[in-house]
């Protein structure tokens, strides 16, 4: 993918806007704290590591907002808890924005002066930026190792460049499997309600030239009978100490199904998506989304008015249907707690931990 689509200039972010494609390629200029928490929230722009990182630049923005207000840190904690709380499933938004903040209070108690402190938390996020990009190339080459040769690949949901700072997990690991000649093709699931899969992994990976189907995510079940996938790879909004994932909603279905017919089912997730304070996924927050994103769809009604929806946004994929774990630091497999304790016990891991 070779838009920027995430800049940051000082004082601005220019995000692509994802709810308009693949039919237009448009850009939002946000100059506020609170217009980037929107963004979030009406997923503009969307993906674990893609809003960590626009998180941290959100921070950027609101250090540059309140630099001459005397009450600064008072204001720098309500950006930080509006950022973080605009959408609540995905570790990554809280970990960037808490640690920027944890940053600021640090720098202002030593006396540095507003104008020094929003040049570094501006560093600080681009750093954050530029690391995740970094990141997902290694979860790409670890994970490729994991793929069979010749294969043919099922993904779920969108875990591209879109949905990271670039190159992607899941996705990037799809990337580099191509590039290693491991893959044969990929089938995205469409992924209901706001067809993540259809609208933007179709559209990235038309635009990398590597051979795709569509399929509806009721179609998986069929695919895999019939020996037309040989691995599942998924991403990660947050993973628990035990392992336990949630993802995009779907994501547990697949699991079940890929048990089912003995095919590896492979995590992608940089540690930044990593929850080691919550045991087991049975605490992690689903984020309940408008229903009307179940009975419309690009402004048209496909149900009977007044028809009840639910729309969880996630759901949660127990670690007993996870066969392997992939983060900048390679693949684990289970036991996942000994696994990820272990993850978080190494130097570079633990100045990740959320």
């Amino acid at each position: 993918m070779n838009i920027a689509h995430i800049a940051y200039e000082p004082g601005v972010l220019r995000l692509l806007d994802q709810t308009k494609l693949p039919g237009a390629i448009e850009f939002l200029e946000l100059r506020d704290w609170q217009s980037i928490a929107r963004a979030i929230a009406a997923m503009n722009v969307r993906g674990a590591p893609a809003i960590g990182i626009t998180g941290a630049y959100g921070m950027a923005i609101a250090a540059r907002q309140h630099a001459a207000a005397r009450d600064f840190l008072k204001q720098m904690a309500g950006a930080a808890h509006g950022l973080a709380n605009a959408r609540p499933t995905a570790v990554n938004l809280s970990w960037a924005v808490t640690a920027l903040l944890e940053d600021v209070l640090t720098r202002f108690e030593s006396g540095e002066q507003a104008g020094a402190i929003v040049e570094a938390v501006e560093r600080a996020a681009r750093k954050i930026h530029e690391d995740d990009i970094e990141t997902c190339r290694r979860i790409g080459d670890a994970g490729s190792k994991l793929i069979p040769t010749d294969s043919e690949v099922l993904t779920h949901c969108n875990t591209g460049g879109l949905a990271t700072g670039g190159y992607g997990t899941a996705l990037g690991i799809i990337r580099s499997a191509w590039r290693d000649g491991r893959l044969k093709r990929v089938l995205v699931g469409e992924t209901r309600p706001l067809l993540q899969g259809a609208r933007l992994t179709a559209w990235e990976l038309r635009q990398d030239g590597i051979p795709h189907a569509l399929i509806t995510d009721s179609m998986a079940a069929h695919f895999m009978r019939h020996r037309r996938v040989q691995a599942v790879v998924v991403g990660a909004d947050r993973i628990a100490r035990n392992g336990d994932v949630a993802n995009k909603i779907g994501t547990y279905g697949l699991a079940v199904l890929a048990r089912a017919h003995g095919i590896p089912f492979i995590v992608a997730a940089p540690t930044s998506s990593f929850d080691p304070v919550n045991a087991t996924g049975e605490s992690i927050p689903i984020e309940e989304r408008d229903p009307d994103e179940v009975t419309r769809f690009g402004g048209v009604s496909i149900a009977p008015e007044a028809t009840e929806a639910l729309n969880p946004a996630f759901d949660i994929t127990p670690a007993e249907y996870v066969t392997a774990i992939v983060s900048e630091h390679g693949a684990v497999r289970p036991p996942y707690e000994d696994a990820i304790s272990a993850l978080f016990g190494s130097g570079e891991a633990a100045a990740a931990m959320p």
